[in-house]
């Protein structure tokens, strides 16, 4: 049966893919952003009840992370206006090993409503669309915690996922975690990267705080600069955190990309091959 499904947070990562699975099975997507119509606004409340009017489904993405102040109470009041829509389910993506997010998954178990909660590792697109493509291009990466092993995942694995979740009522109530296959640590990811692309790019491990203040340089907020140290410090931090899920085995009977096949797909994107916008 076709579904109208919401997609919040529809033009981010995980999002466009998502919508991009869901139309290819024919159901009927809405994009929620502040852009499209009618506009999505996670700071304005009164936003909520239009996009959710008249949708059976909803996958909820919060930004820019459901640790940052202010996620508990948007949470809260999405799930109010989800049940009070009369949504069959909703699809939180969480973020694995993250003590905040976690209490924003409470409030969807606790909501009333049918859902699945997605937890999710650091996404191997971080390199390729988010945060770190700069200095991939740079040819320099200087991050803290060079000793941590990440088992990062890929954001097709991630859709892929959620898609599957989000339609099928036999995961209601689970917790799903997504990590690639294996664990690798920075200076792994930028070797293989630079062995994809033919490129020379160099690591560098710095301290948490000289990572802090060279954003804080760059003119980005305080709240991102926080939420980048909480993420570094809580999650990569505890060795627990990182350890590696079947969860993608167990729901779609494949094992996760590895972090190879990512860029190996990404070097054919060309993404990498870019140059950096110059500067006067």
């Amino acid at each position: 049966m076709k579904q109208n499904i919401v997609v919040i947070g529809g033009t981010g990562k995980t999002g466009r893919r998502v919508v991009e699975g869901l139309t290819q099975q024919g159901h009927h997507v809405r994009v929620a952003s502040r852009n499209n119509v009618p506009a999505f606004n996670w700071d304005d409340h009164s936003t909520y009840a239009p996009v959710l009017q008249g949708m059976d489904r909803a996958y909820i993405v919060y930004y820019p992370d459901l640790a940052v102040a202010g996620a508990r109470e948007a949470i809260g009041a999405l799930t109010e206006a989800a049940l009070k829509a009369g949504l069959e389910k909703v699809v939180l993506l969480s973020g694995k090993g993250e003590t905040e997010a976690e209490a924003c998954e409470q409030i969807v178990a606790n909501s009333g409503l049918n859902y699945t909660l997605v937890r999710a590792s650091w996404f191997n697109q971080n390199f390729s669309e988010g945060a770190f493509l700069d200095s991939i291009l740079a040819g320099h990466l200087a991050l803290p915690m060079p000793e941590a092993e990440i088992p990062f995942v890929d954001a097709d694995d991630i859709a892929e996922i959620v898609t599957h979740v989000l339609l099928d009522d036999s995961y209601n109530a689970e917790t799903i975690t997504v990590t690639g296959p294996r664990k690798i640590t920075f200076k792994e990811v930028v070797e293989t990267i630079a062995k994809g692309i033919g490129k020379e790019i160099h690591y560098q491990p710095i301290s948490l705080e000289e990572f802090k203040a060279g954003m804080k340089a760059a003119g980005l907020s305080d709240s991102y600069v926080w939420l980048f140290g909480y993420l570094f410090k809580e999650v990569l931090g505890n060795p627990e955190n990182q350890d590696v899920s079947h969860d993608m085995e167990r729901v779609l009977g494949r094992k996760a990309t590895d972090f190879k096949g990512y860029v190996e797909k990404t070097v054919e994107s060309g993404v990498w091959n870019q140059s950096l916008p110059q500067t006067i």
